[in-house]
């Protein structure tokens, strides 16, 4: 079997990734391979799959109560590549209406969007009343990937900044119930990740170019990312980071984050649980996991 992109994910690991990262991933089967997580094992898949049932029975009535009140939700999605957005956005929909439930995973710009104002494109993709939409990555692929890889200039990112928590707050402002969730993968876990996509055919789709180019800028994603939380983390539209070395349990406390906030009709907060303090938190919860 050919792997995709020539093994360029394996060549990594055996030439090029930092001594501390292969070992961690070649020491053996252990499920959690950072040692600054804060849970020694991985949830219980018994307990992992009653809890997810009762949370989607909650995201069934929240839909509910959105298509009779016309509310309107959106939560975005971002991370590094193999941190859980897309695992974790289809644990939320797939019991949901997809009528009034939508994914909003846009591709990189064509040449007329290139020319538009850089939010313009994200507008028409926000919900209507009674509607969720999941955002597998924003707007806020200029904070982050643009950066990292050049693809902005340094003026078009300043005016970013300085445009996206007054945008955030006038779409909040407006009636939009505004959620951003920040996934959070350590570095050897993210790599195992990438290896476990290479050897499998049916995850070859889920790689690209930039995620092999994007290995070796680890201290890069590091430093942009630490810069856009602090600079976009508002009252109006704050972030909630998620450590997702142990994808259950990032899943069950991603949909407790955004159920937890909202007054939905027939709410069962017994049901929802506790949210996991010392997985879940705000950007300060992302600086003192050290970039592993």
């Amino acid at each position: 079997m050919r792997l995709p992109f020539d093994g360029a994910i394996s060549a990594y690991f055996h030439d090029d990734a930092p001594d501390a990262v292969r070992n961690l991933i070649a020491s053996g089967d252990d499920p959690i391979l950072s040692p600054l997580y804060p849970h020694a094992e991985e949830i219980e898949k018994k307990r992992y799959e009653a809890e997810l049932d009762a949370l989607q029975i909650e995201l069934v009535k929240m839909q509910t109560w959105a298509i009779e009140t016309g509310a309107r939700i959106a939560v975005v999605f971002e991370g590094r590549d193999a941190a859980g957005k897309g695992g974790t956005i289809s644990r939320f929909r797939e019991n949901l209406n997809p009528r009034s439930a939508h994914v909003v995973a846009l591709p990189k710009p064509n040449e007329d969007e290139r020319t538009q104002w850089y939010f313009q494109r994200y507008i028409k993709h926000l919900p209507a009343g009674g509607n969720i939409t999941f955002f597998d990555r924003s707007w806020y692929n200029r904070g982050v990937v643009e950066q990292v890889f050049g693809f902005c200039t340094a003026d078009e990112r300043a005016r970013f900044f300085a445009q996206v928590t007054p945008f955030e707050k006038m779409l909040v402002e407006d009636g939009i119930q505004l959620f951003k969730i920040w996934l959070t993968v350590g570095r050897a876990e993210q790599l195992r990740r990438f290896l476990d996509r290479e050897k499998d055919p049916l995850k070859h789709w889920k790689l690209s170019m930039i995620d092999v180019k994007g290995l070796a800028r680890w201290d890069d994603y590091s430093a942009a990312i630490g810069e856009t939380l602090d600079r976009t983390h508002t009252d109006a539209a704050p972030w909630t980071v998620i450590l997702t070395d142990d994808k259950r349990r990032a899943r069950l406390n991603a949909i407790r984050s955004v159920l937890s906030k909202i007054d939905y009709t027939n709410k069962d907060t017994a049901a929802l649980g506790d949210i996991d303090t010392a997985i879940v938190g705000t950007p300060q919860l992302w600086h003192a996991r050290g970039h592993d």
